[in-house]
């Protein structure tokens, strides 16, 4: 592992509900392998101060234990970048030779302190208790992303991070390339297409969410946008809230912190547990487990087996979860028709089935017929909006010849289906 010595704490610093300024809630120490927390006395001492995740980091004095092996806290691993922004930041600390490290070279406190500061969630890092000095990074303007190529050619430089995201995506890496947006009263997240595509991932997404809208799904909104010869994905961020007074945020934990796991563990991960963990520490839990259930059913339908316990979320507030709205819902390559979901179904099943979600149904509170309604709802819906979304996407008869039947309702799917279901799509 590369290290930077230098980096042996962070102060955390947090964003309490309703306040558009943070506040330092603690100290996060590197020790060996471990990283452990503990609150400051004046965080504890406000009267409105929430636990960053209760059942993980309760509000108390001293250093904090770490949960069954964990290295680190998993609500303060949450708020670390992602694959992309791991891979931006060994990029800017190793130039060319970057690209051949790998992301689990470099040390979690490295990528915590240089990180940019609008990162998912409502935690940042500093290196100061006492002074906030946001480190804003690949952030533009909607009209700067639109107007990107002109500027180019006009010689106006972008900054590195978007220049990098629209014209060099490929060359850092596998990452989906990314950038944080502003437009108006609105934070999005920009996705772009890479060079290395074989087929309009971009765009599979984008046809993906609008149609788990339609079909009921709480799916963050979408567009598509067309950018120097690029299609962009613009996902509205839902941890941000403009007010009078400036931006607030919105405290998230990931299901996989949920669950007290840590990617090395993410393959225990299942939406079994996830629906007991509702059931026990969720507001509204029996809405909360049918759009589960849902988001399940729809994963197997659209062909999304990326749906690891990171692509999962619910917002903290001090004393209860809500789900956050659906979001990385991306149809996944498959060569054969056999699959299996990234998170467990039911006991050891994750094959990608309507009829292992079926049997999963009790497990959210659903009687069959219940269950069973949904998924034909959901098939019926795809069948009906398929081609609207598809032009809308400007989708070529190609890609949606490699998407129809083999991402979106794929035969696999309906494998011992009741034959109702399995009789809808021909």
């Amino acid at each position: 592992m590369i290290s930077d010595s230098a980096y042996n704490e962070a102060f955390v610093w947090t964003w309490l509900p309703g306040a558009t300024e943070p506040v330092v809630a603690g100290r996060l120490v590197a020790a060996g392998e471990q990283m452990r927390f503990n609150y400051g006395q004046s965080y504890l001492a406000r009267e409105n101060a929430i636990p960053l995740y209760a059942p993980e980091l309760p509000l108390r004095r001293g250093t904090l234990p770490l949960l069954n092996g964990l290295t680190m806290p998993g609500c303060i691993r949450d708020a670390a970048p992602d694959a992309w922004g791991r891979r931006v930041i060994i990029n800017r600390k190793l130039g060319t030779r970057g690209a051949q490290i790998d992301t689990g070279e470099l040390d979690e406190m490295t990528y915590l302190l240089e990180s940019g500061s609008d990162r998912i969630g409502a935690l940042d890092f500093q290196l100061s208790p006492t002074e906030y000095v946001p480190r804003e990074t690949a952030s533009a303007s909607l009209s700067d992303l639109q107007n990107a190529v002109a500027s180019v050619e006009r010689g106006v430089k972008l900054s590195a991070d978007l220049e990098r995201a629209l014209f060099h995506g490929s060359s850092i890496g596998g990452a989906r390339p990314k950038a944080m947006i502003t437009a108006h009263e609105r934070k999005l997240i920009a996705k772009f297409s890479s060079q290395s595509d074989v087929y309009s991932v971009v765009k599979a997404e984008y046809i993906a969410m609008r149609l788990a809208a339609a079909v009921g799904i709480h799916a963050a909104p979408v567009s598509l946008e067309h950018v120097g010869g690029k299609d962009v994905l613009l996902i509205e961020r839902f941890d941000r809230e403009h007010t009078e007074q400036g931006w607030q945020r919105r405290a998230m934990v990931s299901a996989l912190t949920l669950f007290e796991l840590d990617e090395m563990m993410a393959r225990y991960a299942s939406y079994e547990e996830f629906a007991t963990l509702i059931r026990h520490r969720f507001a509204n839990p029996g809405a909360t487990l049918k759009e589960l259930f849902a988001r399940l059913v729809f994963n197997v339908l659209c062909g999304n087996t990326d749906d690891h316990a990171r692509n999962h979320a619910a917002y903290w507030n001090g004393y209860e979860l809500t789900l956050t709205p659906a979001y990385d819902i991306c149809p996944q390559a498959r060569a054969g028709n056999e699959a299996t979901q990234a998170m467990l179904i039911v006991g050891d099943d994750r094959f990608s089935r309507i009829d292992t979600c079926l049997k999963a149904a009790p497990l959210f509170l659903l009687s069959h017929d219940e269950a069973v309604a949904l998924v034909q709802r959901q098939i019926e819906v795809i069948l009906d909006r398929w081609d609207a979304v598809c032009a809308d996407a400007q989708l070529s008869e190609v890609d949606r010849e490699l998407m129809w039947r083999r991402q979106f309702l794929n035969p696999f799917a309906f494998e011992g289906a009741p034959p109702a279901l399995a009789a809808l799509p021909r």
